[in-house]
C-alpha cells in the first residue's frame, strides 16, 4: 500500500511558477503509479474557477476531475487579482481556513499524494493576523518551495528557508523551476549555489530542476 501524503507547494515570491511546478510534481508522482491530485487553497483574481487548477491539468494531461467541478480543488476563489486578505476585504467576506482543510482532508480519502499550492509566497496573509505560513505551520504539512533563476531569487530562497527553519517546518524539496528562462550565467550559478547550500545546510531536503515542457503538445520528459 502506498503511503499517503500531502504536500504544501509554496515559493520564494508571487510569479516564480509554483502552478507550472505543481501541475509537473503531479505529472511525476503519476507516472511513478500514485494516484495524485492537486488543490488551489485560495485563489484570486478568477470569478466561479480556478485557472490554476485548469493549468495543473493541462500539464498532468488529465482534463478535469470530478473534484474540479464541486471546488474540492479550490475552495476559496475570489474575484480581485490580490493577496487574499484584500481580495477578501474587498469582497465584503471572510477567509474560512477550516473549510479549506476540510476540502483538502476529502481529497486525501481518495489520493495518495495531494499537492496544495499556495496563493504567492509564504508570508502572504490570509487574513489580517494569519499568514500563509502559519496555515502550513497549524497543519504540520512539508513544504516543496519553488524558486527560479531571476535575478535576487538566491536572496529571497535563503530567506524562506529561514523563515521555515525557524518554525520547524519540514522542507521536502527545494524546486528550481527553469520556465522562463533567465539570464543564462545568473541561472547556472543560481543552480550551483543553490545545490551546494541544500547540501551543507538542509541535508534532508531534495534538490529538483524542472524543465521547461510543452504544454500544448506531447509528453516531454
Amino acid at each position: 500500500m502506498k503511503e499517503k501524503k500531502t504536500f504544501f507547494v509554496s515559493g520564494i515570491d508571487t510569479n516564480i511558477g509554483k502552478s507550472y511546478a505543481t501541475g509537473y510534481i503531479a505529472r511525476q508522482y503519476m507516472k511513478k503509479g500514485y494516484k495524485t491530485i492537486t488543490q488551489k487553497f485560495i485563489q484570486t483574481g478568477n470569478v466561479g474557477f480556478s485557472e490554476d487548477i485548469q493549468l495543473h491539468r493541462k500539464i498532468m494531461e488529465t482534463g478535469p476531475l470530478p473534484e474540479d467541478y464541486i471546488l474540492l480543488t479550490s475552495p476559496v476563489i475570489l474575484p480581485y487579482p490580490a493577496s487574499p486578505h484584500l481580495a477578501a476585504k474587498l469582497q465584503n467576506t471572510t477567509i474560512h481556513c477550516e473549510n479549506i482543510t476540510k476540502a483538502t482532508k476529502m481529497l486525501e480519502q481518495k489520493y495518495d499524494i495531494v499537492l496544495v499550492e499556495g496563493a504567492g509566497g509564504l508570508m502572504v496573509p490570509i487574513t489580517e493576523e494569519f499568514l500563509t505560513i502559519d496555515y502550513i505551520q497549524q497543519n504540520n504539512y512539508p513544504v516543496i518551495l519553488v524558486t527560479s533563476g531571476r535575478l535576487g531569487s538566491i536572496n529571497h530562497t535563503l530567506l524562506c528557508l529561514e523563515a521555515l527553519k525557524i518554525r520547524n517546518i519540514k522542507i521536502e524539496s527545494l524546486v528550481y523551476n527553469t520556465y522562463p528562462q533567465t539570464d543564462a550565467c545568473i541561472e547556472k550559478e543560481t543552480i550551483q549555489y543553490l545545490k551546494n547550500y541544500i547540501k551543507c545546510h538542509l541535508e534532508d531536503t531534495a534538490f529538483e530542476i524542472i524543465p521547461e515542457i510543452n504544454i500544448d503538445s506531447a509528453t516531454q520528459e
